[in-house]
């Protein structure tokens, strides 16, 4: 008696269910028909190009009849991918990947930069025994502005150079001077011109480690300018200064005790 019932139930549901089978085909050449319009449709939509759709399946309501008279999902259907998989352990709060040691190195340059006494010295202007092909005589201190060297001439065509710091734009300078003083840790005197263009400096500061005319001082004629050192090394090799030719303290003390008083300075 069950199975009869089972049967019949069957039999009853299989006329009323229309089971899709493929993925249909509209094309924009199919042939026109009537237009039947059911209660719950809308108005007929104008014909399409060729395109290709995902058959739907029916709501059959679960259970045993689902399950003979439903399509299983198909294999061969289409399927979005994502375009990008995330890659574990690069993102989120996961750990980063050990950064190469070129790139280290790097990465904590260009964080130095942002600081500028964390720059390091460019060996370039440590102080060396180079070849001199000018005509100053020894004991002449050239000044080369431009490239941000200063030369002590020693005669037979050698010369001890010197890195610098030079005038920013609008305060270089060339001419031909002579040191008329030298002085050691020595104190600082803004001149009236720079207070003007600088009201928040001190009227006056004594010689010391903080004092921007550093160890050793040589004034230049009857000029504001000075060779002296500063405590401010990474500024050697840039246009910093309002004029002065700055150097280094371990570097001016060196030329200090090399020169004379009357020594001739020319800058270029």
């Amino acid at each position: 008696m069950f199975r009869k019932t089972t049967l019949a139930l069957l039999a009853g549901a299989s006329s009323l269910i229309a089971v899709p089978h493929h993925a249909m085909a509209i094309d924009a050449a199919a042939p026109a028909g009537p237009a039947v319009i059911y209660a719950n449709q809308g108005a007929p939509q104008p014909p399409m190009r060729t395109a290709y759709v995902q058959p739907q399946r029916p709501n059959m309501g679960g259970g045993f009849i689902e399950f003979l008279f439903g399509d299983a999902p198909s294999s061969q259907g289409y399927s979005p991918q994502p375009m990008y998989q995330q890659q574990p352990g690069y993102y989120g709060n996961r750990q980063l990947p050990p950064m190469d040691p070129q790139q280290q190195m790097l990465r904590q340059q260009e964080e130095a930069a942002g600081d500028p006494a964390q720059r390091p010295f460019d060996p370039r202007y440590e102080k060396q025994l180079v070849d001199y092909s000018g005509k100053e005589s020894a004991g002449t201190i050239v000044v080369d502005t431009p490239n941000k060297f200063l030369y002590l001439v020693q005669g037979d065509g050698r010369a001890l150079r010197y890195g610098i710091g030079v005038g920013r734009p609008g305060f270089t300078w060339a001419g031909v001077k002579t040191i008329s003083a030298k002085k050691e840790w020595p104190a600082w005197t803004p001149p009236p011109e720079m207070l003007a263009r600088r009201p928040d400096l001190p009227r006056h500061m004594e010689g010391g480690p903080e004092n921007p005319l550093g160890a050793r001082a040589m004034y230049l004629g009857s000029s504001l300018y000075r060779i002296h050192g500063s405590n401010e090394p990474w500024t050697i090799g840039t246009n910093v200064s309002s004029g002065c030719i700055r150097m280094r303290n371990e570097d001016v003390i060196d030329l200090y005790g090399r020169v004379n008083v009357g020594a001739r300075v020319v800058v270029m």
